[in-house]
C-alpha cells in the first residue's frame, strides 16, 4: 500500500468510528510508525479533512445529535482536582464536555477538543495531564475558561449549572 493510499484508508477508518482513534492504533494497524501516522494527519488536514486531535485520539468530529442540546458555560478555578471535580459534574449529570476554550490576551479564542463523556474518558484525560506534566489551557486565563457541553435537555443543563454554581466553579450573569 502507498502513502496516498494508507492516508485515504485512515480517513476511511476515522469517518467510520463513533470515537476517537490513538494514533498508535493507526500505526499497528497500518505497519507504520506512529510519526508516519502524525505526517498522515498532518497532511489530511492540509488538504482540508476535518480531522480533530482529542485527548482520546484522532477524530473526524459528527454532527451533533439532533435530539441533544448545546451549550456553552463560562468556569473559573484552579488545580487538577478542581478541573476533574468540574468534569465529573457535567458527565455525571450527564452532560459531554466537547471542548475547553480561553480567552488568550495575544492570541485570542484558543478552541481545544475534549470529548469527555463519561468518568473513563475524564480519567484518561487527567492521567494525561499529569503524565504529561502539561498545563491546562486556562492556566493562560488565570483558571477562565469556557466549555461547550452537550445535554439531553434544558432541565439537565440547568441541573450542571446549578451544582457548577454551587461548587463555585460557574461564572454567570444570574
Amino acid at each position: 500500500m502507498d502513502a496516498w493510499e494508507r492516508r485515504e484508508k485512515i480517513l476511511e477508518v476515522l469517518n467510520n468510528s463513533n470515537k476517537p482513534i490513538k494514533g498508535t492504533q493507526l500505526s499497528e494497524k497500518f505497519g507504520v510508525s506512529r510519526q508516519v501516522i502524525v505526517q498522515d494527519i498532518a497532511l489530511l488536514r492540509a488538504r482540508g479533512e476535518n480531522i480533530l486531535a482529542t485527548p482520546q485520539g484522532y477524530m473526524v468530529p459528527k454532527l451533533y445529535e439532533e435530539d441533544k442540546l448545546v451549550k456553552k458555560i463560562v468556569c473559573k478555578h484552579k488545580g487538577y482536582d478542581e478541573i476533574e471535580d468540574e468534569l465529573k459534574t457535567i458527565v455525571d449529570m450527564g452532560g459531554k464536555a466537547l471542548d475547553v476554550i480561553v480567552d488568550h490576551p495575544v492570541y485570542g479564542e484558543i478552541k481545544s477538543p475534549l470529548e469527555i463523556g463519561s468518568r473513563m474518558d475524564l480519567k484518561e484525560f487527567i492521567n494525561n495531564l499529569i503524565e504529561t506534566n502539561a498545563e491546562p489551557l486556562s492556566s493562560l486565563t488565570e483558571g477562565i475558561h469556557i466549555h461547550t457541553i452537550e445535554v439531553k435537555d434544558e432541565k439537565s443543563f440547568e441541573k450542571i449549572k446549578k451544582l457548577l454554581r454551587e461548587k463555585g466553579y460557574l461564572i454567570d450573569g444570574e
